[in-house]
C-alpha cells in the first residue's frame, strides 16, 4: 500500500507532465484561458490516462514484449513484439479519446463546443503517450501500479492546467507589459510554477 502512495504522490508532484516533463504543453498552453474548459479538459486527461495506462501495461506484458506469449504455449517463448508498442499504444489512445470525445458531446455540448479541436487532440497529446511509455520504462510489478500511475499523472496534470488558468484568469485584470501579454507571461508563469514543484524532488519516498 505504501508502494501505491509513493507512486501516486510521486506522480503528481515530482514527475509532474508539465512541470517536470513539459508533456502536453500544446493543450496546456491553448485550452488554459478559462478555468471551466480547463477543468473539462483536465477531467479528460485523467480519464483517458487512467484508462489506458492499464490496457497497454495489460498489452505490453501479456502481448508484445519478449516472451509474453508463453501463455499461448511454449513454443511462444522467443516471440517478441515490442516493436509494435508504439503502433499498439497508439491505438489503444485513439479509441479511448474517441470514447471521451463522444460522451463529453452527448453529456456537456457547451464544453465540446469550448474544448473544441483540442479534444480530439488528446489522441496526439504527448503527455498521454508519455504516460504509457514511462509505464514502459518503469516495468511496474502489477496492474494496479500503473493504474495508480497513471491516475495520478492525470491529476498532477490537471492541477498544472487548472492553476495556470486561474492565474491567466486574473492576470487580465492586471498591468502586464504589452509584448508580455498572451503567451509571453504565460510562458514566464510556467517556468516559474516548474522552479516551484522542483520543491517537491527533496520529498524522501
Amino acid at each position: 500500500m505504501q508502494e501505491l502512495v509513493n507512486i501516486f504522490i510521486k506522480s503528481i508532484f515530482i514527475d509532474n507532465m508539465i512541470f517536470a516533463y513539459f508533456l502536453g504543453m500544446c493543450s496546456y498552453l491553448a485550452v488554459s484561458k478559462t478555468v471551466k474548459t480547463s477543468v473539462g479538459m483536465g477531467f479528460a486527461v485523467i480519464f483517458v490516462l487512467g484508462i489506458t495506462i492499464p490496457i497497454n501495461y495489460l498489452l505490453e506484458n501479456y502481448v508484445l514484449k519478449q516472451g509474453a506469449l508463453t501463455w499461448l504455449g511454449d513454443s511462444f517463448a522467443d516471440v517478441d513484439l515490442s516493436f509494435l508498442s508504439f503502433i499498439m499504444f497508439i491505438a489503444v489512445i485513439a479509441s479511448m479519446v474517441q470514447l471521451v470525445e463522444m460522451i463529453v458531446e452527448k453529456i456537456s455540448p457547451a464544453l465540446y463546443g469550448s474544448l473544441g479541436i483540442f479534444l480530439p487532440l488528446i489522441a496526439v497529446n504527448c503527455a498521454i503517450l508519455g504516460g504509457s511509455l514511462f509505464m514502459q520504462e518503469r516495468a511496474y510489478n502489477s496492474i494496479v501500479e500503473a493504474t495508480v500511475f497513471g491516475l495520478g499523472s492525470g491529476i498532477g496534470w490537471f492541477l498544472a492546467i487548472v492553476a495556470i488558468a486561474a492565474i491567466r484568469e486574473k492576470i487580465r485584470y492586471s498591468h502586464v507589459p504589452g509584448p508580455l501579454r498572451g503567451l509571453g507571461i504565460t510562458f514566464i508563469i510556467t517556468g516559474l510554477m516548474g522552479i516551484a514543484f522542483m520543491s517537491f524532488m527533496g520529498i524522501k519516498l
